[in-house]
């Protein structure tokens, strides 16, 4: 037997040879992706072709489509540690096509837009989730500071006229165990919610403490020790807005509405209950965005909106805080009021605060 080694001939060169010595050996295992990792590597391999897709393929009309390029299949081959598998200089390739899921004939499947009202507001309660607010105790007082002004029509009728706005001040019992208090300007003071207290003794010898009175205290008779408990979800928050303002005129949607805005312009809610405020707001149908308004005060913001009967109740807020700055309310119809764009009422706040007693200003 001539065990003499072969000589390469000039027609084997020793790349065929290894290609044919490849051949003959199994296939080289490829170890499984974690299902996290897969999700990560697809997610980034469709952004990035996103971004390298030509404008062309965007699509410009129906138009335009004889000119619009093939879809193309993404085919990566990625060089890694968990991925590579060198056998023969053979490298793993890992296809991640995302074309077999989308639609044949070339058309964009598009996800259901958001409503810009919902997305402004959902920015909105970012913003108040985020706030700061001091404790506000049982036996203090919430106090807000405003500007307001409401149109009037004159004895003879005719269009509305809208003063000046003034000052409006206002002490709100925590608890609404105790009468609060209106000032304005120009105008007596108003003692608020001025009935006698109920006292409550809780054990024997105890001191009577005065207790709310009526029917308790409610969305629509709001006090701060309630608002403080109201759902932080914005489902079960719009549903027990709609709950106890039904039978109050209006439509339920328009109620919810006003609701609301009375929860945003005279109470102190906590952070996550007001930001819950503002997306059980996002909820309701028909909100829309106004894209500059003015408050009581001159301050200029966008505003989101509902109109209802001729009027439009639009919320301001500042276009960089977010923050809430007022409220304001125009005709859209032509009428006895006046012309359509006729400010029917405006209000801007100027603070809140926590306090000891009524008619007390807040320190600084």
């Amino acid at each position: 037997m001539n065990v003499t080694p072969r000589r390469r001939t000039s027609n084997r060169p020793e790349q065929a040879e290894r290609q044919e010595m490849a051949a003959l050996l199994p296939p080289p295992s490829v170890p499984d992706l974690a299902p996290e990792r897969e999700r990560a590597l697809r997610q980034a391999v469709l952004s990035e072709a996103a971004r390298e897709e030509p404008a062309a393929a965007r699509g410009f009309g129906r138009t335009a489509r004889a000119a619009r390029p093939t879809r193309r299949r993404f085919q990566v081959r990625f060089v890694a540690p968990a991925l590579a598998c060198a056998v023969a200089g053979a490298i793993v390739a890992v296809n991640l096509s995302s074309t077999d899921d989308e639609p044949r004939d070339g058309t964009r499947v598009e996800a259901q837009e958001t409503p810009e009202a919902t997305r402004l507001l959902d920015r909105v309660a970012l913003a108040a989730a985020e706030g700061e607010q001091p404790a506000v105790g049982a036996e203090q007082f919430v106090y807000v500071r405003s500007k307001v002004a409401y149109a009037g029509q004159s004895a003879g009728g005719g269009a509305v006229t809208l003063p000046p706005a003034h000052t409006r001040q206002v002490w709100l019992a925590a608890d609404g165990s105790r009468p609060g208090l209106l000032r304005e300007a120009g105008k007596p003071d108003s003692t608020l919610g001025d009935d006698a207290p109920v006292y409550t003794i809780d054990r024997r010898g105890a001191k009577p403490r005065p207790s709310a009175t009526g029917s308790g205290p409610s969305v629509t008779n709001p006090t701060h020790t309630y608002v403080a408990t109201l759902p932080t979800d914005p489902v079960a928050l719009l549903e027990l807005i709609r709950q106890q303002t039904r039978g109050q005129g209006q439509d339920p949607d328009q109620r919810a509405f006003t609701a609301i805005g009375e929860l945003l312009a005279e109470t102190w809610a906590p952070p996550k209950v007001n930001a819950a405020l503002y997306r059980a707001a996002g909820k309701i149908p028909g909100v829309t965005v106004v894209r500059s308004a003015k408050d009581a005060a001159g301050r200029e913001g966008v505003a989101v909106a509902r109109t209802a009967r001729g009027q439009q109740t639009q919320w301001i807020f500042d276009r960089t805080s977010h923050a809430f700055l007022g409220e304001r309310t125009v005709s859209t119809e032509a009428g006895d009021a006046g012309p359509a764009g006729t400010v029917l009422g405006t209000s801007a706040i100027l603070a809140k605060a926590a306090v000891d007693r009524a008619g007390q200003a807040p320190r600084g």
